[in-house]
């Protein structure tokens, strides 16, 4: 694992030990970053389920200004931070251990918006629809911001889910789909 592009291009990145976290692999986060930038200029972005870090550190190594990273597993934190200090954007992160419904409600009460939301949840624990209904009600996503999902080509989600809508979906191999959404 590593970081593929902008000021960290080629970091190599720690994975979380165990086998409750799967890293997004260099080639799907590839597609994803094309399909969504592939660089920004500024910005807030929020990992949900942080796991190792990678999605959100490519997103601060292409541009965006800071990102908060959740995850509940004490490994996964421990990696994210590791992985963090190994970027030198301890001054752009923010770190919390909790899980993904408290969480939200936490950034809610801080009045946070973010212009970039990753939900990657494992695959056993499949909550991106009860994640983004809250995630609408609760008004975390910035107007013109962008949900990325991760998930098994086993799930399906809608078109439409509350105020926001599908803007693309792409299959990669027999295991992994990505699925983005934007504000309505």
């Amino acid at each position: 694992m590593r970081v593929i592009a902008g000021e960290c291009k080629g970091r190599p990145l720690k994975a979380v030990p165990g086998t409750n976290t799967r890293p997004t692999t260099d080639k799907i986060k590839e597609s994803i970053f094309n399909m969504i930038g592939p660089f920004f200029d500024g910005g807030k972005g929020l990992d949900l389920y942080g796991g190792s870090g990678g999605l959100g550190l490519e997103a601060l190594s292409r541009g965006m200004e800071h990102f908060i990273f959740i995850d509940k597993d004490q490994k996964a934190i421990h990696t994210i931070k590791e992985n963090i200090k190994q970027c030198n954007y301890e001054d752009k992160t923010e770190v919390f251990r909790n899980d993904a419904k408290r969480a939200l409600k936490a950034l809610h009460k801080r009045e946070m918006q973010f212009d970039m939301i990753f939900l990657d949840p494992p695959y056993a624990k499949q909550m991106l629809l009860k994640d983004m209904e809250e995630i609408d009600k609760l008004e975390l996503l910035s107007p013109e911001g962008s949900i990325v999902t991760e998930h098994g080509t086993d799930v399906t989600l809608p078109e439409e889910i509350g105020n926001f809508y599908q803007v693309r979906q792409e299959t990669y191999g027999k295991t992994t789909t990505i699925t983005i959404y934007k504000r309505d």
